[in-house]
C-alpha cells in the first residue's frame, strides 16, 4: 500500500516548504450618520471604481470592496488591509463604513444604488450586469457584505509535490487537478467554517420588510434566529431558484467549466420574459440561467486572474487554476478590518489539510448530503441537538467539529516546527476554545453584545462601526503611504478617462461581440 499524502508531505525538508500565497477582498457598505445606506456616489478621492487596484465597488455604489495584493505572510496581508481601511476612512467624511455582513437600514430596492463605472464599454458592461442581478433577484440580497479569502501555493511547492506523488501531467494540468482535489474536501468540510466564523445571526427589520420568513423578533427593529450562525449564507441571503437547478460540478476543471458554460448559454424562460432591453436601455447581459460566471453563488471558487475583456472560463481553460477563493466568510464585526489573524492562519491550515487528505469524487447523493450539512449549520449550527451526516451516520455537530480539529493537530505541529514558532497551534487552540465554550463563536458573541447593550442590529452595528472608524482614523497613515494611495486614485481616474476617450464602439455591438467570444 502506498504512502498517504500526509506522509509524503511530512518527508519535505523545512527548506522546501515556502509557505502560502494569500490575499483578501473585503466588502462593506458606506452608511450615513444615522445608519442608512449611503445615497452618495463613490467618493472621488477614492479614485475610479473601475480601475483602482485597491478600492472598488461590488454590487452597489455604496458597497465598497477593498483588495489587498498577494502576500506570503498573514501579517503582511493584514497590515496592507489595514492601510487600505485607513485610507478609506480618511476619505469618508461623516459617512461610516458598516462593519457587519447583514446591511444597515434600507428602504427597499430603490434605496440601493447600483454601482456606476463610467461610459466605457467595459464600465457599461459591469453596470448592465448589476442591472441584470436587480431584475432577476432584486437588489436587497446584493447589499450583503462578506470577506473573500484567496489562497495559492507557489510553483516551487507544486514542482516538489508533483514529484512526491509521481505525477506525469503538465504542471498546469497537475495544479488544476490538485486545486479541485482541495475544493472537493472543502465542500465536505465547509460547514465547520460557518460554525467557527459565522457572524450574522440577526438582521435589521428593513431587510425583510414585506418578506415571509421564519425569524424570531429580537426587538421591534431586529429579527434573528437564535441558533443560526450565518443568515448571510442561508435562504435569506445568496439564494435563488434558477441557480438551484445548475448542478455545477466541482470534480475537475473541465466538468466545472462545461457546466458553467452551459448555464451561460441555456435560456431561462422567466429571464426571457424580462428581455434584454427596456425603454431602449440594456437591463441584463443575456436571458440565460447565468449572465456571466460570476453570477454563480458558491462557497468556494477556482480562480485565474483574467486579462482585460477576458472571461473567467476562458482564463481557466487556457491557463488553469491559479488560486482558490473562499467566499463563505462573514465579516468579523469585532475586527476593525473584518477579518483577524488567527482566523487567517486557521484557514491556511484547514485548506492545506483539504489538499493532503484523500478526496474521492463527489457523486450526486454525497453532493446533496454536503449541501444539507452546510445549510443545517448555517441555520442552527449552535443547536447542541443538531446532528450532521458523516459517512452515512448521524453525528453531533460538536463531536464532528472536534474530530476535524483533532485531525489538523499533527499538521499544525509540523508547520510550526518548520517555521520555528507556534502560529498554527495557536490558531487551532483558538478554534478549540470556541467548541469548549459555544458562547465564544462569533454568532453567539453578536447576540450577546446586542442583548447586553440593549441595542438592535442597526444601533449596535452603527456603534461598532463608529468605534472602528475612530480607531483607524486615530492610527492614521504615514505621509508616504497616504501619498502612494492618493497617486493610485489619481492614476485610476486618468486611466478610466483614457479608456472612455478611445472607446468609440457602440455598446450593443460590443456586447454582441463579448457574448460571442
Amino acid at each position: 500500500m502506498g504512502e498517504s499524502r500526509h506522509q509524503l508531505f511530512q518527508q519535505f525538508a523545512a527548506s522546501q516548504w515556502t509557505g502560502f500565497r494569500k490575499g483578501v477582498e473585503k466588502e462593506g457598505l458606506r452608511v450615513d450618520r444615522n445608519g442608512f445606506i449611503a445615497q452618495t456616489p463613490h467618493p472621488h478621492s477614492l479614485g475610479s471604481a473601475l480601475t483602482h487596484p485597491r478600492v472598488t465597488t461590488d454590487y452597489s455604489e455604496a458597497l465598497l470592496e477593498l483588495i489587498t495584493p498577494v502576500f506570503d505572510t498573514t501579517r503582511g496581508m493584514l497590515d496592507s488591509l489595514r492601510d487600505i481601511h485607513r485610507f478609506v476612512q480618511h476619505n469618508l467624511g461623516d459617512e461610516v463604513f458598516w462593519s457587519t455582513s447583514m446591511p444597515c437600514e434600507l428602504d427597499g430596492d430603490a434605496s440601493i444604488p447600483i454601482a456606476e463605472y463610467g461610459t466605457s464599454n467595459i464600465g457599461r458592461l459591469k453596470h448592465v450586469y448589476r442591472q441584470g442581478l436587480a431584475v432577476r433577484y432584486g437588489r436587497m440580497m446584493q447589499s450583503i457584505a462578506g470577506a473573500h479569502y484567496n489562497l495559492s501555493l507557489p510553483d516551487s511547492f507544486w514542482n516538489l509535490w508533483q514529484q512526491a506523488v509521481g505525477n506525469q501531467q503538465s504542471l498546469q494540468d497537475f495544479k488544476s487537478d490538485q486545486y479541485f482535489w482541495l475544493i472537493r474536501n472543502f465542500r465536505r468540510r465547509s460547514w465547520l467554517l460557518m460554525l467557527l466564523f459565522g457572524a450574522s445571526p440577526a438582521l435589521d427589520a428593513s431587510f425583510v420588510k414585506g418578506v415571509r420568513h421564519d425569524l424570531a423578533r429580537f426587538r421591534d427593529d431586529t429579527w434573528y434566529r437564535r441558533n443560526a450562525t450565518s443568515l448571510r449564507m442561508g435562504d435569506l441571503g445568496y439564494h435563488n431558484n434558477a441557480q438551484a437547478s445548475l448542478n455545477i460540478c466541482f470534480n475537475e476543471l473541465k466538468t466545472y467549466t462545461d457546466t458553467l458554460y452551459r448555464a451561460i448559454h441555456t435560456p431561462w424562460p422567466p429571464y426571457e420574459e424580462i428581455g434584454i432591453q427596456r425603454d431602449g436601455e440594456f437591463i441584463q447581459i443575456n436571458t440565460s440561467v447565468l449572465q456571466i460566471e460570476n453570477e454563480y453563488y458558491s462557497a468556494v471558487r477556482p480562480k485565474r486572474t483574467t486579462e482585460r475583456e477576458e472571461k473567467p472560463i476562458q482564463a481557466l481553460e487556457s491557463r488553469g487554476v491559479e488560486y482558490i477563493e473562499v467566499r463563505c466568510l462573514d465579516l468579523d464585526p469585532f475586527s476593525p478590518v473584518g477579518v483577524n489573524e488567527s482566523q487567517v492562519d486557521f484557514l491556511d491550515l484547514f485548506l492545506l489539510d483539504c489538499l493532503l487528505s484523500d478526496s474521492p469524487r463527489i457523486d450526486d447523493d454525497e453532493c446533496d448530503r454536503l449541501d444539507d450539512n452546510y445549510q443545517d449549520v448555517v441555520a442552527r449550527g449552535r443547536d447542541p441537538k443538531l446532528t450532521l451526516c458523516r459517512a452515512g451516520e448521524p453525528v453531533a455537530v460538536g463531536d464532528a467539529a472536534r474530530a476535524l480539529l483533532d485531525r489538523l493537530a499533527p499538521l499544525a505541529e509540523q508547520l510550526d516546527v518548520w517555521n520555528g514558532d507556534e502560529t498554527y497551534r495557536r490558531a487551532l487552540d483558538d478554534q478549540r476554545a470556541k467548541l469548549e465554550d459555544p458562547l465564544q463563536v462569533p454568532s453567539a458573541r453578536v447576540l450577546e453584545a446586542m442583548e447586553s447593550s440593549g441595542m438592535g442590529h442597526r444601533e449596535w452595528g452603527l456603534e461598532v462601526s463608529r468605534s472602528h472608524q475612530q480607531t483607524l482614523r486615530d492610527e492614521g497613515l504615514p505621509d508616504e503611504v497616504m501619498a502612494a494611495f492618493e497617486k493610485m486614485s489619481e492614476e485610476s481616474l486618468s486611466e478610466q478617462a483614457a479608456m472612455e476617450q478611445r472607446d468609440n464602439q457602440p455598446f450593443g455591438e460590443f456586447l454582441e461581440q463579448y457574448l460571442r467570444s
